[in-house]
């Protein structure tokens, strides 16, 4: 059974990213300039003071961007090359399927991961007990972006309404909240917006990690908290509530 898994696995990293990155390689250039491009533009706007804050904020759009993305790869895979229809009628379940098509967006990513991961050394300074905290930052982001990526794809009729569907949630989960910059540059009226997204928790987060916020310690563990519950909730809701042996 553990054989038969792994084979799945590598077949879901195969069809939607090894084969991708080999017979079409400029979109692992789209992939880069989108976080890229918000970097730069943060760092001109600032004069450079918020390169540092900027650069950690483009992993955590990376982390999003490949999970969310994931429900395009789905629909395409799902309503155009009817792959699901036969994973359905397999015993695969959506555990094995989500499992092998989120790797499958981590191997998909490592070019652009290298690029920002790089950035970071060379811009974040931290101790490894803070690399180590972004990790479990960013793992537990990517997560939650992988199950609603899902979610929203077992939805979708069409490629084209997946697209919406991303459309409308990059501008709410990586480039309103403050991801690429401090919360602190929010007027407070509006300020408490910003909450409603999960990755403003995620960057709180990583910006206490090295120093570019200071929050108490009970305000980091209240942080973790939801997070960590928003992310139980959507990967409850993808393995448990989606329509996948419906379709």
């Amino acid at each position: 059974m553990n054989r038969n898994r792994g084979s799945q696995i590598y077949a879901s990293i195969l069809v939607n990213s090894l084969y991708a990155m080999i017979n079409y390689p400029v979109t692992l250039i789209s992939t880069l300039l989108a976080p890229l491009s918000i970097l730069a533009v943060v760092t001109f706007a600032s004069k450079g003071t918020l390169l540092p804050v900027a650069a950690e904020g483009a992993l955590i759009m990376n982390m999003v961007s490949s999970g969310t993305s994931m429900q395009g790869d789905l629909s395409h895979l799902k309503n155009d090359m009817r792959l699901q229809d036969m994973i359905v009628s397999s015993p695969t379940g959506p555990g094995t399927y989500i499992l092998g098509m989120a790797l499958s967006e981590i191997v998909y990513s490592i070019p652009t991961l290298s690029v920002l991961v790089l950035f970071n050394i060379l811009f974040v300074k931290t101790s490894l007990s803070g690399a180590f905290i972004i990790f479990l930052d960013m793992a537990t982001i990517f997560t939650f972006s992988i199950s609603l990526g899902f979610l929203l794809s077992t939805f979708s009729s069409d490629i084209v309404q997946s697209w919406a569907f991303s459309g409308i949630l990059s501008p709410i989960l990586t480039t309103i909240p403050p991801v690429y910059y401090p919360i602190t540059y929010i007027p407070v009226p509006y300020r408490y917006l910003a909450y409603i997204s999960p990755t403003t928790y995620a960057a709180q987060i990583a910006q206490n990690a090295v120093g570019f916020a200071v929050l108490p310690g009970s305000t980091v563990v209240l942080y973790w908290t939801i997070l960590v519950s928003i992310t139980a909730l959507f990967s409850y809701l993808a393995l448990r509530r989606s329509r996948w042996r419906e379709i």
